[in-house]
């Protein structure tokens, strides 16, 4: 990666908007002077940037390609086709859809393609690291249709598969959803579709975490199995911040009225170039080799935590997640990352599974594009344990943070 793009952009804000330029290259310093073990974040390459930054930002153009509201459409109708053909041959699947803004928006999209509001739908429980859109009473999913929540087995924190079954029969959903934010094994989307076929149900995979793993050859892919699959494009993908569908052909035109027109207005042409670029990148060797060095990165780190004596869910990982209870430690989830935001260490809270209360979850996506290894998550494992339990001071701490980071620029001169 090449450093040059934020700051040639920051030199033109700096003549027109010197305040919003002193923002934004604080926002640059901030990620290339601290930990991001954000598992929902990466570092976009400078080529993604310059999309997001094109003139096609200027464009209207609500519709799709060769059927657009707009005049002038001819080009970003190219730019949209090259994105689709790309997600299209990325992951397998006959029919992609690229215009959603988020992978919330994408989930609404796939719910109002598939169900009536009053649909049962089955999903993972939020305590057990269902999304939002997987039946909180806060969001629109909780609100228009009736969730039935599964969960994880006790000990293992494994998906409870048999509660799944038995659940799906007892109720009989509409549609079943597979999908997590919070963890970190691999989804059984065999076993799923399954399931689905056994009460008549549409299977959607909400592949929002893995889907840049699944590009990378790193995590088994959904295509095969779901009705719909609703991921992000940026996480381990490693695009602009945007959300798209996969389908079979026969659910195509269902899912693009969904999007356009029921939940979306124009398209944000932009962003539909810069996924083109992501996805362009994805499809190279480089990337896949990026992929299993994310896996593998987890794996190390989640091993190094649980030998410094946090409480590893499920034991380990099989993604770029990793979850972790610090309260052998002597300190709750909350406090945890407040000491390690101190030290410049950036991570999230997540509930636990069968415990009321949070852990950490950490994601090693952007810190392998920084190119981190395994010797780094050793290191980055002790320090955060040190920093939990308050054996590393954080100003002691944050210094050795500057020095390790200082090795792996997210964009090198």
């Amino acid at each position: 990666m090449s450093v040059t793009h934020a700051p040639q952009t920051a030199d033109v804000l700096a003549r027109q908007d010197p305040e919003l330029a002193e923002i934004l290259l604080g926002e640059l310093d901030r990620q290339s002077s601290t930990l991001q073990l954000v598992a929902a974040e990466n570092f976009c390459s400078p080529a993604v940037l310059a999309a997001l930054g094109s003139a096609l930002a200027n464009k209207y153009a609500e519709g799709y390609p060769g059927a657009r509201h707009h005049g002038g459409c001819e080009m970003v109708d190219v730019a949209e086709r090259l994105a689709v053909e790309r997600a299209k041959s990325l992951f397998g699947a006959e029919h992609a859809n690229v215009q959603s803004h988020s992978g919330s928006s994408a989930v609404l999209a796939a719910y109002a393609a598939l169900l009536r509001p009053g649909d049962t739908v089955l999903a993972l429980g939020l305590p057990y690291g269902g999304h939002l859109t997987h039946g909180s009473p806060a969001n629109f999913s909780g609100r228009w249709f009736d969730f039935v929540p599964y969960g994880v087995d006790a000990e293992t924190g494994i998906i409870d598969h048999e509660q799944v079954r038995t659940l799906a029969r007892t109720h009989r959903p509409k549609a079943i959803v597979c999908g997590s934010i919070a963890y970190p094994r691999h989804i059984d989307y065999a076993y799923f579709r399954e399931v689905a076929d056994e009460v008549g149900a549409y299977l959607i995979a909400d592949a929002a975490h893995p889907i840049g793993l699944v590009a990378g050859g790193a995590a088994p892919s959904p295509v095969p199995y779901a009705d719909v699959v609703c991921a992000t494009t940026h996480k381990v993908l490693r695009g602009p911040r945007g959300g798209m569908l996969l389908c079979g052909s026969e659910l195509a035109e269902r899912v693009d009225r969904a999007v356009f027109p029921f939940t979306q207005g124009g398209a944000q042409m932009h962003t539909i170039a810069a996924k083109a670029v992501a996805f362009g990148e994805a499809a190279t060797p480089a990337f896949s080799a990026y992929a299993h060095q994310v896996v593998a990165n987890a794996r190390v780190l989640a091993a190094a935590l649980a030998d410094e004596g946090l409480v590893v869910t499920t034991g380990g990982t099989d993604t770029h997640l990793v979850t972790a209870d610090p309260a052998p430690l002597g300190v709750d989830g909350r406090t945890a990352r407040g000491r390690l935001a101190a030290a410049g260490m950036v991570l999230d809270c997540c509930v636990l599974p069968h415990a009321d209360l949070r852990g950490l979850r950490l994601g090693t996506a952007a810190v392998t594009t920084q190119g981190m290894a395994e010797k780094e998550m050793a290191r980055i494992a002790a320090l955060l344990a040190g920093v939990v339990r308050g054996s590393v001071e954080s100003a002691r701490a944050r210094e050795e943070v500057r020095d390790l980071v200082g090795g792996f620029p997210p964009y090198p001169a």
